[in-house]
């Protein structure tokens, strides 16, 4: 009781938060006509002058008005979007080293953009942490746009790139990348012999997109570098032989919580008879009772198009969080070697781990961290504890319109995909857009099926898909689509109701052959042409009831 009036009187921890940051907003606001008058040559030359103070002695917070209001003009004339008031006050929350909680849709990625600019000024250097490398890339080039024009280096970091890009790429005053990228950068570093040949300079200020996934959700999540162990490919062959003729409960036990399976004593007898060990705990056998562990996980914890794919004769990690394929990454341990002996592909080198460090440790090590999420009030106290971060709720812009519904639960899971299927058919012919957010590969392509036997029209975006993702999600918002993905699209991707006209002229001509930065104006005349089709699309969409999204965990 007392503390419901207590914030009667003096409001929640969040209103207390805006009022203090309110007056900054007031004075970049005052700042705007002053910007908006400078010609492109001196407004860039504002970045010149900040540094100039800062090298003066002067605090980020100092010029943090003017570096503001700078940047939101630049916003105006390179990407013709203006921030908001409600995005300078998350910009100033990242600024100050907290979490910025904005709902989807607000313009996270340009609320970042405030921040960025205003600590690379310091010339330290500022990392701008992604989900995944598509985002990376689509971020560094869109938003790079303003930083460029305002005179700025931006770097982008990104899976396949040798160390020479990436040396370049950090040390540049932002860089763009994931948080494998970054994390696993770090680790080799640190197992160079001298600091000159470091590709990083020291971890200064990152910004965090989709905090609650990072910082919370991954946060014990070891990131290993690991180096070439002996282990004969043959055993796991032999060894791998034998798991169809244990049986579960009787020879083993599945301990799906903890992740984890544990032979009972007759399915170690039976592994010995089957093995022809007397003693399969005896030292010189330690060595093919850790295989059989491995080799009895990948046959009952790790399903292929769940856990991994195989492709081309290989077995490729499925990220749990984005359903992404982690290129180039292996399990340790021998559990990769296990998985390859289940699914009968060559048998890769063992590894040995070199090197590890959790996501926790290593954005712990950043001077200052700032971080954006849809979904961080939850975790506010988790937050504080591990990393000393406040939540600030920033407010919407406008009021949401969005309707959330209850949850409906179904005894089977043939029964909730049947509903699935009819409630996707019901908006198909109503001509309302559905996104439909699976946990695998596996789900994913069951509706899909679903869908076919049907013949109802619909994109798949999955892990298998990853590359045809922009053209995908271009047309998720157009009426009548049906769009089938796991959480990697949900991610930091704009829906954009009627269709994107700009990727969708860009498909257009893909599928022409034809390049748009070899035809500038053939490709302006097709983007113009899609945008009247998107508009009038739009207003279908409207009318059907706008983007309907369908979770089906």
């Amino acid at each position: 009781m007392f503390t419901w009036a207590l914030q009667k009187i003096l409001g929640t921890s969040h209103e207390r938060e805006l009022k203090k940051i309110r007056p900054l907003v007031d004075a970049i606001n005052r700042r705007e006509d002053f910007m908006a008058g400078l010609d492109d040559a001196k407004l860039a030359a504002q970045t010149v002058e900040f540094k100039q103070k800062i090298a003066n002695g002067a605090d980020l917070d100092d010029i943090l008005v003017d570096a503001f209001a700078a940047l939101r003009e630049a916003s105006k004339r390179t990407l013709k979007m203006r921030h908001f008031d409600v995005q300078l006050v998350g910009g100033i929350v990242l600024h100050k080293g907290c979490i910025a909680e904005m709902k989807t849709g607000e313009g996270k990625t340009l609320v970042a953009t405030l921040a960025c600019y205003l600590n690379a000024l310091s010339g330290k250097g500022v990392h701008v942490v992604t989900v995944n490398d598509y985002l990376a890339k689509r971020d560094s080039e869109w938003m790079g746009q303003l930083h460029r024009f305002l005179g700025l280096e931006v770097g982008l970091v990104q899976n396949h790139y040798h160390p020479g890009q990436r040396k370049i790429s950090y040390g540049a005053d932002i860089t763009y990348g994931t948080n494998n990228e970054f994390g696993f950068d770090y680790l080799r570093d640190n197992m160079k012999g001298s600091a000159l040949e470091y590709l990083q300079r020291p971890l200064n200020y990152a910004i965090i997109d989709e905090a609650d996934s990072i910082l919370i959700d991954e946060a014990r999540t070891p990131l290993i570098i690991s180096g070439r162990a002996e282990a004969s490919s043959d055993k796991y062959k032999s060894i791998d032989a034998v798991i169809p003729k244990l049986r579960k409960d009787e020879h083993y036990i599945v301990d799906e919580k903890a992740h984890n399976v544990t032979l009972t004593d007759e399915g170690v007898d039976k592994a010995q008879e089957l093995l022809g060990f007397s003693n399969l705990y005896d030292p010189v056998n330690l060595e093919d009772l850790h295989i059989l562990n491995q080799c009895l996980k990948a046959h009952t914890l790790f399903r292929r198009d769940v856990n991994y794919l195989v492709s081309e004769g290989k077995v490729l990690i499925i990220d749990e969080f984005t359903g992404r394929v982690l290129a180039g990454r292996r399990w340790s341990d021998g559990l990769h070697q296990a998985v390859e002996a289940k699914e009968g592909v060559r048998i890769q080198e063992e590894t040995r781990t070199m090197a590890t460090i959790t996501f926790q440790n290593l954005f712990r090590i950043y001077n200052k961290l700032g971080g954006m999420t849809g979904t961080a009030d939850t975790e506010a106290s988790e937050f504080w504890n591990t990393y000393k971060l406040k939540v600030v709720a920033i407010p919407t812009n406008k009021p949401i319109l969005r309707e959330d519904l209850q949850d409906v639960v179904y005894k089977t899971e043939r029964e909730k995909f049947k509903a699935v299927t009819e409630e996707l058919i019901d908006c198909h012919e109503r001509g309302q857009p559905v996104l439909l957010g699976t946990v695998s590969v596996e789900k994913s392509n069951a509706v899909a099926k679903m869908l076919q036997k049907r013949k109802i029209p619909h994109a798949v975006l999955n892990a298998k898909q990853h590359e045809k993702e922009a053209y995908v999600v271009a047309q998720a918002g157009r009426s009548g689509s049906i769009t089938v993905a796991t959480n990697m699209a949900g991610r930091g991707t704009d829906i954009i109701l009627g269709g994107n006209a700009e990727m969708l002229a860009k498909l257009e001509f893909k599928e022409q052959d034809r390049d748009p930065d070899a035809e500038p104006e053939e490709f302006a005349k097709v983007v113009v042409r899609h945008e009247h089709e998107a508009a009038e699309d739009r207003r279908k969409v409207m009318e059907a009831g706008g983007l309907h999204i369908l979770g089906t965990e």
